[in-house]
């Protein structure tokens, strides 16, 4: 539907690896070889998402594996050097969990992957039983969407911003480009237009050729 966001549930995947509380480093590890992922959420109960387990909660087992770290280290890296010894999914998990809801927008969760530096969030109900998983790589299929598809509704966003007979405005996208030309008859709105347009999922970039003078958003 044009002009409505995609969600978290459209695209997470639904097949999810996890691990239970009592799960092993040496299964934690094959597991994550075997499905071919560098985290795992942590379940408790019925399916409850405890914490998540990744690739860099396992590393300080082998970085301190020969190593006797002084006073310093100790102090400052405390949580690395207890999870060096830690042996289970319970003790080497990071908690609470960072999760995401699956009516959540493709936006929110980008925000919430960047600022946590994470590369995939466990998708949880209401109750916090997992439901899914959403990648960095599931956020970026917005950006297959066909560029007729993105073109017909940035004309209808323009038509509303700008409408006939004063503005003639046209649209036309190429890989996800769009470039906004024509005449249009309030020119202050340009800076809205681009940022609405930015808005709709699969625009790569905006470029405006109005009245004959480029300009780029």
């Amino acid at each position: 539907m044009h002009g409505t966001p995609h969600l978290v549930g459209d695209v997470m995947s639904r097949s999810v690896a996890a691990v239970g509380r009592d799960a092993t480093f040496k299964e934690i590890v094959r597991m994550m070889q075997d499905r071919r992922v560098s985290a795992l959420p942590v379940l408790a109960g019925e399916g409850r998402v405890v914490g998540v387990v990744s690739e860099a909660d396992l590393l300080p087992k082998e970085e301190f594996r020969d190593s006797d770290p002084d006073r310093y280290t100790q102090l400052r890296r405390l949580s690395d050097l207890a999870k060096a010894g830690a042996v289970t999914a319970g003790e080497l998990m990071t908690s609470p969990a960072l999760t995401v809801r699956a009516s959540a927008t493709l936006a929110q969760a980008a925000r919430t992957m960047a600022q946590a530096k994470v590369k995939r969030l466990p998708v949880v109900d209401d109750v916090g039983l997992l439901r899914g998983i959403v990648s960095r790589a599931d956020l970026l299929k917005v950006f297959l969407r066909d560029d007729e598809d993105i073109a017909q509704e940035v004309r209808e966003l323009v038509a509303r911003l700008f409408p006939a007979p004063v503005s003639s405005a046209r649209v036309a996208v190429r890989d996800g480009v769009l470039t906004l030309s024509g005449h249009i008859g309030d020119r202050s709105l340009i800076p809205v237009a681009a940022r609405q347009i930015r808005a709709v999922e699969g625009v790569v970039d905006v470029t405006f050729d109005i009245s004959g003078h480029p300009r780029r958003s």
